[in-house]
C-alpha cells in the first residue's frame, strides 16, 4: 500500500512541476479559467486515475499475503502485477497496447510536440504516466494544449507573422 501512496505523491509532484515550469500556459489571467474541453479532459483523467487506484488497492488486498510483504517480488509485487496482465489473450492484447502506448508513443509524442509548442519539460507527462494513469497523462497534456491554444487565440497578434511566441502577454 505504501507504494500506491508514493505513486500518488509523485503524480501530484509531476503535476506541480508541469504547472510551475509552464507559467506562460498556466497563468491566472486566462478567461474563462477552464474551458469545457479542458474540464472534460481533467474529469476523464481524474476518473481514470481514481478507478485505476481502486483496482490497484483491490489487487494489493487480494494478492499481498503474509505479515511481511516485499513490494518488488513475491505475491502482490510489480512482477506479479505485470504477469497477471498477460494471463490470457484478451488481457495480453490490452496489456501490450497499454505498454506500447504508455512507454513509447506518449513519451515520443509529448516530447516532440511539447517542444514544438513551447511546453517546457514536456517529458514530465511521461513521468506522470508512471505514477498516475496513461489516460490522465494524455488528458492532462491535451488540456494543456487546449489551454495554450486559448491563450494564444486571446493574445495580440505577433508583430512578426509566422513566428511562434509562447511567451506573448
Amino acid at each position: 500500500m505504501v507504494s500506491l501512496i508514493v505513486h500518488a505523491v509523485l503524480g501530484i509532484a509531476a503535476i506541480v512541476a508541469i504547472v510551475v515550469s509552464n507559467p506562460h500556459i498556466f497563468r491566472r489571467s486566462t478567461t474563462p479559467k477552464v474551458s469545457v474541453l479542458e474540464a472534460v479532459y481533467y474529469l476523464a483523467g481524474i476518473a481514470a486515475t481514481v478507478i485505476g487506484y481502486y483496482f490497484n488497492v483491490r489487487y494489493i488486498n487480494e494478492f499481498a499475503h503474509g505479515v511481511v510483504h516485499n513490494p518488488f517480488w513475491g505475491s502482490g509485487s510489480w512482477a506479479e502485477f505485470i504477469r497477471l496482465g498477460y494471463v490470457n489473450p484478451a488481457a495480453s492484447n490490452a496489456s501490450e497496447d497499454y505498454t506500447i502506448m504508455s512507454l513509447i508513443v506518449l513519451p515520443l509524442f509529448v516530447i516532440v510536440d511539447g517542444r514544438r509548442r513551447g511546453i517546457h519539460h514536456s517529458w514530465l507527462y511521461f513521468a506522470f504516466v508512471l505514477t498516475a494513469s496513461s489516460a490522465f497523462a494524455w488528458a492532462f497534456y491535451l488540456a494543456t494544449v487546449e489551454r495554450q491554444r486559448r491563450i494564444m487565440a486571446a493574445a495580440p497578434p505577433d508583430p512578426i507573422p509566422g513566428r511562434y511566441s509562447p511567451n506573448r502577454s
